[in-house]
């Protein structure tokens, strides 16, 4: 059964800036986490208080009611506000992460009308998310006579299942083309396979299987042109929306080991003091990353030289995984095995986080920086036009 618990009149766009919003906001996803920490849940109340923030519309253009957050030139403030969400709840940040990715994708290859359409369900509260993974038993669409489409087939991964009423799904035609579509969830109900979802962290992002088969859309429901969902820099670019997130993770789990030694009286230790003095380095790198990410998504040749910005994204991510990693590794030495106890927030903050770094292909992503690399004759301080 899909929830319909988000949708109501639309609420005003953020006045403080959607950071600052977002930074306020992360304490309290923090205290509500463990309500919704089991599988089969997903914090219902707390994308309420996201859209009563107003960050449920702000990725879209201040003419259709955002704050044009989802823009080129605000990356980086998008990461930001990612990165603060994924501080306060990782389940919250991938599910906000791939309604924001959606929210994208409909404004940079939806036909006006279509997209003045879904930007209204976004205000509504209607959540967005790209739902791309699938087995063997992946998603097809059969023409039918009328001009519609039947779909046949599964997804799986499907974040935020049974409350994501606006899924953009990537579906597979006769002819062999590629074409994504927004199904209107909430009427045309796929049927949802929790039994799927037994991880070990992230359980309240509800990633469970969804079949389709039988369902019907029109072709008001399709976006874009067969193959535009693997345009690049878009697809593989937008790898650092989720390591932003993975790394307010990583910011959490370093607040809750301060927090822990603080309490514990433990601050004078000399080795504890290295330890946090290492993670406090490998948190604003991390940061650093953010900026110069969002400096190379936003410069002049990021469309013209999508190689460039693809393997950008890629040096990004793989960053940010090493640093998440070193910083779990250090913060289970701080705490040690009584931090690791339930019903300490590090217990589950750890969980999550390891789950969420296990992102597809992080081998080839820095492969891919080797090869491009490889490929380009310029000094190296040219390689990324800075």
């Amino acid at each position: 059964m899909f929830s319909d618990s988000f949708t109501s009149p639309p609420q005003p766009a953020p006045t403080a800036p959607a950071p600052e919003v977002a930074a306020a906001l992360a304490p309290r996803l923090l205290a509500q986490a463990p309500a919704s920490d089991q599988v089969g849940g997903f914090p219902v109340q707390e994308f309420g208080w996201l859209r009563e923030a107003g960050l449920l519309h702000a990725p879209l253009p201040a003419s259709l009611g955002g704050t044009g957050l989802g823009e080129p030139g605000q990356t980086l403030p998008l990461l930001r506000v990612l990165r603060h969400i994924g501080r306060g709840n990782l389940a919250v940040g991938r599910v906000y992460e791939g309604h924001v990715n959606a929210l994208q994708l409909l404004q940079r290859f939806g036909r006006p009308g279509q997209v003045a359409a879904w930007a209204a369900d976004a205000a509504a509260g209607h959540l967005f998310g790209v739902w791309n993974t699938e087995a063997h038993d992946g998603v097809k669409l059969e023409p039918l006579p009328d001009g519609r489409y039947r779909l046949l087939g599964s997804k799986t991964f499907a974040s935020g299942a049974g409350h994501v009423t606006r899924p953009l799904l990537t579906a597979a035609l006769p002819d062999g083309g590629w074409q994504m579509l927004i199904l209107p969830a909430d009427t045309q109900q796929p049927t949802l396979d929790a039994s799927f979802w037994r991880p070990l962290g992230m359980r309240a992002s509800a990633s469970f299987r969804v079949d389709f088969t039988g369902l019907e859309i029109g072709p008001e429901d399709l976006l874009g042109e067969p193959g535009s969902y693997y345009q690049q820099p878009t697809f593989s670019g937008g790898a650092i929306r989720f390591a932003a997130v993975q790394l307010g993770g990583a910011e959490g789990v370093f607040d809750e080991t301060r927090r822990f030694l603080q309490q514990l009286g433990r601050t004078d230790d000399p080795y504890q003091r290295q330890r946090l003095g290492e993670m406090g380095v490998l948190i604003e790198s991390g940061n650093l990353w953010l900026r110069g990410a969002a400096d190379h998504a936003t410069r002049p040749t990021a469309e013209t030289d999508p190689e460039a910005t693809v393997a950008y994204a890629n040096m990004m991510r793989t960053a940010v995984e090493e640093i998440c990693l070193r910083v779990l590794q250090l913060a289970e030495r701080c705490v040690g095995a009584r931090g690791l106890l339930q019903p300490e927030p590090f217990e589950r903050l750890h969980r999550d986080l390891t789950h969420y770094l296990r992102q597809p292909a992080p081998d080839a992503a820095q492969a891919d920086v080797g090869r491009f690399v490889l490929s380009r004759p310029e000094p190296t301080y040219q390689l990324w036009n800075v």
